[in-house]
């Protein structure tokens, strides 16, 4: 069956700060972000029939961002699943434009998370007033939302055998496709990392204990950022300033804490091979995998779920040191440095769709030889607990 063409990504922003400053609002990344991406694309505000916002900062959600831009639009969309709600907007941009409900869809997102001072990860299901039934099994006890990702660590490494060491090979590998890329440097800069160079093993594994077993180098940063994508239709597409980077398989799943569950499994093997049916093609063709990367442990699940390898075995996928982007074998990984080390403001979706775009442009700061297929799969909540997985799979012209 050949592959769909019914929407592409024609636009791509990147704010490129990640410690924006007093005076700067997640609006305004938003409004400089969803300018820059039209003119990627070489479209202008008018032409834009269709919103995805989350509204999830400064309370500004669909209806708000398109009286802010000043547009008005036929669709709005604020699917809020956490970090992967730009794979769910890309998603559902992509079948409404196929449906002929819109024709330009614009997605944005905006975050001073950093200057902010938000205690992300260590805040999480602790200080709730009143127990409700998404935190009454864990606000009792005192577990924030890096500890949950930790006990998820804890349980893969206990039933597969899973090291420190072969998780390590995860941000390794992306430390070094941030040293290539300024914008990640200058993130690590500004933010004041100790050590703005690659990563060895041995720096991660002895970097100091966050929440057991998960280390410092292996947990996202907090930063400020934001960006801005724009999705078409082919005559538009057809149209734009640069070559379409096309929507060819999505999935969307959600997943929970269950009696007698499997914390280790993600919602993305049930989203992950409903993409990957939908696009015709097998993880096996993919060229370059953006992963979330809020830890370690998401990532080696995503790698796992998503089909990479077989469950259980992703330590020994990772250990094997095939995701460098000059790495004959493939998928690259978070060429862009992931969240580990070039951006994370609180919900890094959006970061997956723009870097797998560059990639598939070959616009990458560590570009792969000649890529056809990307996938991006976000994870939004708490790994282990309730989240979302949203799998977009994108082809180059």
């Amino acid at each position: 069956m050949p592959q769909r063409r019914e929407a592409a990504i024609v636009g791509v922003h990147e704010y490129p700060l990640r410690v924006v400053g007093p005076g700067t609002s997640a609006l305004q990344i938003k409004a400089a972000s969803a300018k820059a991406a039209l003119d990627d694309a070489g479209l202008s505000w008018s032409d834009v029939d269709a919103v995805y916002d989350t509204g999830s900062h400064q309370g500004i959600g669909g209806l708000g961002i398109s009286e802010y831009l000043g547009i008005k639009p036929k669709v709005i969309d604020s699917t809020s699943v956490g970090g992967t709600s730009y794979e769910f907007h890309a998603n559902h941009a992509a079948m409404m434009i196929a449906a002929g409900k819109c024709e330009v869809a614009l997605l944005t997102y905006g975050s001073t998370a950093h200057s902010d001072r938000r205690a992300i990860g260590t805040g999480g299901f602790t200080g709730t007033a009143t127990p409700n039934p998404q935190t009454n099994m864990e606000a009792p006890w005192g577990l924030t939302l890096i500890s949950n990702y930790g006990l998820v660590k804890q349980r893969h490494m206990h039933q597969y055998g899973t090291t420190n060491e072969q998780f390590a090979a995860i941000s390794v590998a992306t430390r070094k496709h941030a040293m290539r890329n300024p914008e990640a440097v200058k993130a690590m800069t500004d933010l004041e990392f100790v050590g703005v160079n690659e990563l060895s093993i041995e720096d991660v594994v002895d970097s100091r204990m966050v929440a057991w077993p998960l280390r410092l180098l292996e947990c996202c940063m907090i930063s400020d950022g934001g960006g801005a994508v724009v999705i078409a239709s082919p005559s538009v597409a057809r149209n734009a300033a640069k070559k379409p980077v096309w929507i060819i398989g999505t999935g969307e799943a959600t997943q929970y804490r269950e009696n007698g569950g499997d914390i280790t499994l993600s919602a993305g093997a049930q989203s992950g091979p409903r993409a990957f049916a939908d696009a015709g093609v097998s993880p096996s063709e993919i060229d370059v995998l953006m992963a979330y990367d809020s830890f370690s442990i998401t990532v080696m699940c995503m790698i796992e779920d998503l089909g990479f390898c077989a469950k259980g075995e992703g330590g020994a996928y990772v250990a094997d040191g095939h995701m460098a982007f000059d790495d004959p074998t493939k998928p690259a990984l978070n060429t862009d440095g992931g969240g580990l080390s070039s951006n994370h403001p609180g919900e890094r979706g959006i970061f997956l769709l723009l870097e797998a775009t560059r990639q598939l442009r070959g616009e990458s700061t560590s570009q792969v030889k000649d890529p056809k297929l990307a996938v991006a799969v976000g994870n939004g909540g708490s790994l282990g607990s309730r989240h979302a997985t949203g799998v977009s799979i994108l082809a180059a012209d």
